[in-house]
């Protein structure tokens, strides 16, 4: 079973979602849902079983077909890639349960494409070579599509619109860099990729240095980098909240993607093209830092700051990626899975809010009441604090880890009083909102039977409560979770070992 325990965080999400496509599962919404739930919670149990499996024997690398590397294809679970897995998996639990208080009835075979989704993202993390990580991309990609047209409107539509053209775009490119990079290299494995790119000389530098160029601007894309993150404010904020909860973790498969490509095969053994995208990532983070926290102060309604809120989170995540040190990559992977959960939890809070407050919905004015305002106001007080970066929770922890990691780096001057003042303006729109929502309100007479109706569902409050735990645990166990941050952020800076264990655990 461990042999084949790599392959299994992709083979069960396209199981789930062909199970779920046939009768009786596809036609009768119990059945449905029961085994959409369960398959989730499997899956996600099956990601926790390879994550101990990796601590405890090392990374492990799954040749299909017994294909060895660089020939075949080959699926590397090292720690960095284990953890995402799971928290892609968790999301994959908490929407499909949260989704089944009704989202799911909005639109067509919402419960397959989760599954299909979560198969492409698990597919990323899991891949050692670049063509594939290109199919696992349009694998999720494609799901994607359908599911932000899930319950959708007019405006909905329009931002879907721009969102697949932009990664029809982004895919066209991704190719170009592929076909280049293999034409200079003759491998597109991974681990084979960073031993040939240091043997370069010649015009086979420059032609190899434009094919790590494009394959920035489509991480840039993927990852919602300015300039090319203007698709993603209006497509999470016009999304279905659960919907958009669960792309939460979307954006961070190009930071992923970023950390893999500029660590292993252009990082510290890279000859003439070592780090040669750093400053690049540099300015790149701290103009999206900046365009996020202008979109955070502007933002009307919650899901279009939580969206906002998203960019920064990418733009912060980047900035430690161009450090290039294992305490940065220990402080970014900390601080991702953080972000993840908080943000997720914020969307599935927006929408809640907007069910509770009638025709306000959940925009930043003084409107009717929240049906409950002890529950959600506590949920959205945990969310807040930690999304802030306030004691105690996780995100004070990893913004001190972040800044401490950074002190020394070469744009410090520039990027610590920007992060402040970034941290300083979230704090003021957060407050503000919470504060407008909860606090100033108009009364307005409900009759007992509509209130009933607005009340969180108890699928709906479990899924809530598991992200909002995230903060406080990520807290009270810190220490563990750091010391797995630096162990993985250890073995992504290891070089040699790395390429032994892809090139040699294959065979």
């Amino acid at each position: 079973m461990n042999q084949h325990l790599t392959s299994l965080p992709i083979l069960l999400p396209m199981l789930a979602g062909v199970i779920l496509l046939m009768p009786p599962f596809g036609s009768k919404k119990t059945n449905r849902r029961i085994t959409s739930v369960v398959l989730s919670v499997i899956t996600f149990l099956v990601a926790v079983a390879l994550l101990l499996t990796v601590q405890a024997d090392g990374i492990q690398v799954y040749a299909i077909g017994d294909w060895s590397a660089p020939f075949g294809i080959v699926l590397v679970a090292d720690p960095l890639s284990t953890l995402l897995v799971c928290l892609t998996t968790l999301l994959g639990v908490v929407c499909t349960l949260y989704a089944s208080a009704g989202d799911d009835e909005k639109g067509s075979f919402f419960h397959p494409l989760v599954h299909f989704l979560i198969l492409g993202v698990n597919g990323a993390f899991l891949t050692g070579d670049a063509f594939n990580l290109f199919v696992f991309f349009e694998v999720l990609l494609i799901a994607s599509y359908a599911l932000l047209m899930h319950g959708g409107d007019k405006k909905n539509t329009r931002a879907s619109l721009h969102y697949v053209i932009m990664n029809l775009v982004g895919s066209a490119v991704f190719l170009i860099a592929l076909g280049v990079l293999y034409g200079v290299l003759g491998t597109l494995n991974m681990a084979d990729m960073a031993q040939k790119v240091a043997l370069l000389q010649g015009d086979d530098v420059y032609l190899a240095k434009i094919g790590g160029m494009l394959l920035l601007v489509v991480f840039a894309l993927k990852g919602a980098l300015l300039p090319l993150h203007l698709w993603l404010p209006n497509t999470y904020s016009t999304a279905m909240p659960v919907v958009a909860a669960l792309f939460a973790i979307m954006t961070k498969v190009g930071v992923y993607s970023m950390m893999r490509v500029y660590t292993l095969i252009f990082g510290d053994e890279a000859g003439e093209l070592t780090h040669m995208a750093q400053s690049w990532l540099w300015w790149l983070a701290l103009a999206t830092i900046a365009m996020g926290v202008i979109g955070v102060l502007a933002s009307k309604n919650l899901r279009k700051l939580t969206a906002n809120l998203v960019i920064v989170s990418v733009g912060t995540l980047v900035a430690l990626v161009a450090v290039q040190t294992i305490e940065a990559s220990a402080a970014a992977i900390y601080y991702l899975v953080h972000s993840t959960l908080v943000t997720a939890a914020l969307f599935l809070l927006a929408d809640l809010i907007g069910r509770q407050r009638g025709q306000f919905s959940d925009r930043i004015t003084a409107g009717r009441a929240v049906t409950q305002p002890r529950l959600l106001g506590v949920c959205f007080l945990i969310a807040a604090v930690a999304v802030i970066g306030m004691p105690p929770l996780s995100g004070f922890i990893g913004k001190v880890w972040l800044l401490k990691a950074t002190l020394n780096a070469d744009y410090t001057f520039v990027f610590w009083p920007l992060y402040l003042l970034a941290s300083l303006a979230i704090l003021v729109a957060v407050s503000k909102a919470g504060s407008t929502v909860f606090w100033h309100h108009q009364d307005k007479m409900i009759n007992d039977t509509e209130r009933a109706s607005e009340r969180v569902h108890p699928a709906q409050l479990v899924a809530l409560i598991i992200l909002v735990a995230g903060a406080p645990l990520m807290s009270i166990f810190a220490g563990p979770i750091s010391e797995y941050a630096i162990g993985a952020a250890t073995q992504l800076h290891d070089f040699n070992n790395n390429i032994k264990s892809i090139l040699l655990g294959g065979q």
